[in-house]
């Protein structure tokens, strides 16, 4: 099951799009009407695979809500939820930790896929706006020119997991250290091993071991 935060100040809104959502059979939304709120149940150590942000509330608005909720955990994957222009607030929003924008004119399909878009780590930003995106640090490892692999397409994060997968951690270990559910453990796993080209756990230890993403204390036989 995905389960989706909602924000919005805006009644119909909030309880269109919690309809709207939960007839997709994997989709459960908590809906609520402020930031205060939102942290509230975050707080409470519910956990949300995807949460959806109106940008302009009040007292605490989008922009704000969503330096408070990264500031408790990083890897929340925020989505801005609004009808509104976002051209002036963008490198904001970027930089505050958000992973992506969805209008609310766009059409059910649209708003479905921009939730499981971002989930498998994609990053969905409005045509306009692209020619702002910067390419930071990007290096190719010196190992083969046969099998060069991109070290800058392997997060932090995604490094942090597989440290943690070469000391034998279940999924559910995985979640509790890394403070994300089990679902959003799967997803990341699904995408080191799609970028490590390999199937299985011991697969990605092993790659991981060559290329030295992770080192021989951080395995265990």
């Amino acid at each position: 099951m995905t389960h989706i935060l909602l924000v919005d100040d805006h009644p119909s809104v909030r309880e269109g799009t919690k309809a709207i959502l939960e007839k997709e059979e994997d989709m459960e939304v908590t809906a609520v009407s402020s930031a205060v709120e939102a942290l509230e149940v975050v707080r409470s150590s519910q956990s949300f695979d995807v949460m959806l942000f109106d940008l302009n509330m009040t007292p605490i608005n989008g922009l704000e809500l969503t330096k408070r909720m990264s500031a408790i955990n990083s890897d929340f994957i925020i989505l801005i939820y609004t009808g509104y222009e976002i051209s002036p607030h963008f490198n904001l929003l970027v930089e505050a930790g958000v992973s992506g924008f969805v209008s609310k004119t766009a059409t059910r399909d649209q708003l479905v896929d921009a939730i499981r878009c971002s989930m498998r780590g994609e990053a969905l930003i409005p045509v306009p706006l692209l020619r702002q995106l910067r390419r930071n640090d990007v290096r190719l490892s010196t190992s083969s020119k046969d099998n060069q692999l991109e070290e800058a397409s392997i997060n932090d994060k995604e490094q942090e997991i597989l440290a943690e997968v070469a000391k034998g951690r279940s999924n559910r270990e995985l979640a509790q250290i890394l403070l994300m559910s089990q679902r959003t453990v799967e997803y990341n796993l699904t995408r080191i091993f799609a970028k490590l080209n390999v199937k299985s756990r011991a697969e990605a230890i092993a790659e991981a071991r060559r290329i030295g993403l992770i080192s021989d204390m951080d395995w265990t036989q």
